[in-house]
Order: C-alpha cells, then sequence, then structure tokens
C-alpha cells in the first residue's frame, strides 16, 4: 500500500501544462497571465481633476483662507471632452472630476469651498500646488509593469487590463478534463432506475469538482464495462483532455479488467493508497501524450475524497498555481472521531467560529460511512488525521482542508 505523500508525488510529477493561449480580456478572469503586461500610455494620460470643484493657480488663492477671492470664471471643462483651455493668472475654470485640467491650472478647489456668482466665483480655501489633481502618470506610467507573468487574474487586474486598453491577454488556459462514470447498474437522471440500478451520481458530482477546481470540463457520461468501447471512448477523449477521470472502476476485479482493457494505451497502477475512504484507486499516464489517468471508486464519497486528495491538486498545478493545494487551517474537536490505523482518514466536519475566544472549532458530520451523501452535503472541510491516529477526542487539534465553500 501506498503513502498519500508518494502517490500525490507521482501524479504532480505527471502534470501535463497546456501551452499559454491568447484570449479576450473578459474571458481571463481567474486564469494565470502567461506574459508581462506593459503599459503603452500613461494612466492618467494627462493631468485631470480629482474633484469636482474649480481649476486655478495655486499662487491665486494662495490667501484665500483668510482673505476669499473673487476669481472670474473663463469656462468649463467636462470629463471626456477634449478641450484646449489655457488658464489667464487671476482666473479660475470649472471641472468635473476626471477632466482635463487647463494649461497653466496646476490645482482645483474643491466645489464645498467656493460659491458661484455673476461675478465669478468666491474662493474660500488655500490650495498648494497639485492639490486634488491626478497628474499624468500617477497611477501607472508609460512602460510600466501592470500585470506581472505568474499572477491570477482577478476583478483588479481585470481593471488594469481595460485601463491600459488590452483587448486580449496570455494566459494559462484552463486544463481539459474529462469524466466518466464506469458501471452496466447505472443510469441517467433523466432515467426511472429498475430494481438492480442506480443514478449517476459520480460524473455529475466529479464532473462540478473539476470545474470548481478551475478546468474545463468534459462529462462524458455512463459508459457500461464493454472493453472495445471503453477502449474506444479513453483513447478518444485522450487526444481532447489533459486529465482523465473514470469513476466506478477502482479495487478488486473491476480495477484489474479496466487496467487490463487499458493497457494497450499505457501504464496504470492499481495499487492502493493508504487512505480512507478511497484507497482503492489507480493512476497512470495513457497516449502518446501521456495524459494523466485516475482511476477512481464507485462510490460517491470515496471518489470525491479521492479527487479532494489527488485529482484537484493536479487541476490547480496544471493551471499554473505554485501551491495547488487547498488552504487548511489547524481546529480544535467539537465531538470525538475514528480513523483506520496505517492509513490517513479524512473525515468530513463542520468547521465554525468560537464566538468567545475567536478560535476555530471543527465539528464531525454523519458517519464515517463512505457511502452516506446527505451528511457530506453539509460539510465545509476535511478533517485530517494522521495514519498512526486511531481515534481523537474533544479538545484535540487536527489539520483540516476547507472545501469549496472556502478554498
Amino acid at each position: 500500500m501506498r503513502s498519500v505523500d508518494e502517490q500525490l508525488a507521482r501524479v504532480l510529477a505527471a502534470a501535463v501544462r497546456p501551452s499559454p493561449v491568447r484570449v479576450e480580456t473578459a474571458e481571463a478572469q481567474g486564469l494565470l497571465c502567461a506574459e508581462e503586461v506593459v503599459a503603452e500610455r500613461a494612466l492618467p494620460g494627462a493631468a485631470q481633476a480629482a474633484v469636482d470643484g474649480y481649476a486655478v493657480r495655486g499662487v491665486d488663492v494662495r490667501h484665500a483662507d483668510t482673505e476669499p477671492v473673487v476669481l472670474p470664471v473663463a469656462g468649463e471643462a467636462v470629463a471626456g471632452r477634449r478641450q484646449n483651455q489655457r488658464l489667464q493668472p487671476g482666473q479660475a475654470v470649472r471641472v468635473d472630476r476626471g477632466a482635463p485640467l487647463p494649461t497653466l491650472a496646476d490645482s482645483v478647489v474643491p466645489a464645498a469651498d467656493t460659491a458661484e456668482h455673476s461675478e465669478g466665483v468666491t474662493v474660500s480655501r488655500s490650495v498648494p500646488s497639485a492639490a486634488f489633481v491626478r497628474r499624468e502618470g500617477d497611477d501607472v506610467r508609460e512602460g510600466d509593469v501592470v500585470v506581472r507573468r505568474g499572477t491570477t487574474i482577478g476583478p483588479a487586474q481585470m481593471a488594469l487590463l481595460a485601463a491600459v486598453g488590452r483587448d486580449r491577454v496570455l494566459v494559462q488556459p484552463r486544463p481539459r478534463v474529462s469524466v466518466i462514470s464506469l458501471g452496466d447498474e447505472l443510469v441517467d437522471v433523466d432515467a426511472r432506475p429498475g430494481p438492480e440500478q442506480v443514478y449517476d451520481v459520480n460524473s455529475y458530482a466529479l464532473a462540478a469538482a473539476a470545474k470548481e477546481a478551475g478546468a474545463e470540463v468534459t462529462r462524458v457520461g455512463i459508459l457500461p464495462f464493454e472493453p472495445r468501447r471503453l477502449r474506444e471512448v479513453v483513447e478518444g477523449r485522450l487526444l481532447l483532455s489533459e486529465i482523465v477521470v473514470i469513476a466506478g472502476a477502482a479495487g478488486g476485479a473491476v480495477g484489474e479488467r479496466v487496467r487490463s482493457c487499458l493497457s494497450e494505451l499505457g501504464e496504470l497502477d492499481t495499487t492502493r493508497v493508504a487512505m480512507h475512504p478511497g484507497s482503492a484507486q489507480g493512476f497512470g499516464t495513457l497516449g502518446p501524450d501521456r495524459v494523466p489517468t485516475f482511476l477512481l471508486p464507485a462510490h460517491p464519497v470515496s471518489a470525491f475524497v479521492g479527487f479532494e486528495v489527488l485529482v484537484r491538486p493536479l487541476v490547480r498545478s496544471a493551471l499554473g498555481k505554485s501551491n495547488p493545494h487547498r488552504r487548511g487551517i489547524t481546529a480544535e474537536l467539537v465531538s470525538p472521531v475514528v480513523s483506520t490505523k496505517g492509513r490517513r482518514g479524512f473525515v468530513r466536519g463542520r468547521l465554525l467560529r468560537d464566538s468567545e475566544g475567536g478560535h476555530y472549532l471543527v465539528q464531525p458530520v454523519g458517519s464515517s460511512d463512505e457511502h452516506l451523501l446527505a451528511s457530506f452535503s453539509e460539510a465545509n472541510c476535511l478533517m485530517v488525521l494522521d495514519e498512526d491516529v486511531v481515534e481523537a477526542g474533544p479538545g484535540e487539534r487536527l489539520r483540516v482542508s476547507f472545501l469549496s465553500q472556502r478554498s
């Protein structure tokens, strides 16, 4: 039986990272930037007013705090409208926030400190040079790198890309993941199952998990175990995927049959992994491009835990993430939990915040039965019990890995 750490190292070593592609900026959110994005112009491109008010020369209002100054209003500057105004000494120009400053104006007096009338505007506040002014290049100078290679493109990066006029950007694309459910007993959710049949849960759950991890997902759906058909479908998906996941294909005779069926496409290792649930699984690389391929158990909770522990980090690595693992913390256990000696336990839990002490508490959810789905839907974390831990009691501190509610 192979340790979780050893299996994870084998998985990550097989990561296939797609080549960078150039996409429309609107489609880049959540992806890793694959280039140094350089500003081709300053931001702002010219000095502009930071507030609504009046553009002035600071020297003309230097005593306005004690002796209000009356200035004639020589015009108006509006945001977005090109104007070639030149401010004469002793004049003011009405300006909107974001409007370009007239030539020779070096400050803006906020509207709240003025009173306009028939003779012009009375200014009752002195302002130093550059007050309430956004100078050219204050935000970004021409030639600055605004988004660095390796940065995840979020709302702030999208704003910068738009601000410097980039309609396309080079990114690390989402890895393509194909999800297959294997089993003669499976029917899709739009059918009525017979006495010996069950709904296909795994292809829906694992496709959702892969999408949440950041992948571009194809839910292939159900395949009965017919060797030729399975080999044909998998071979086709290898040409269109960076990762292939086959649920219901691990453990015992089934796992061996699947391994034998796909052996012509590459190497699949069906060695058990020292974890619970989901120890029965397989992994290898198939096809000419050595695409990482997973065999996961039929039980949905076991399959999901296997995905979380091994497949999700591979998806994140293929996205270019430097740390492909879920965020984790330590939390104080509220109720006792048990695990299997010699295996790393992943126990469903509900993470809480102690209202008095402010530290994290974790409450086990449901039982440890791997086939129970209802309690799993209430969990927001997995408690991690080391291989030498058989049980843990209230007050003990455990490692906790967030699930999709908090990642």
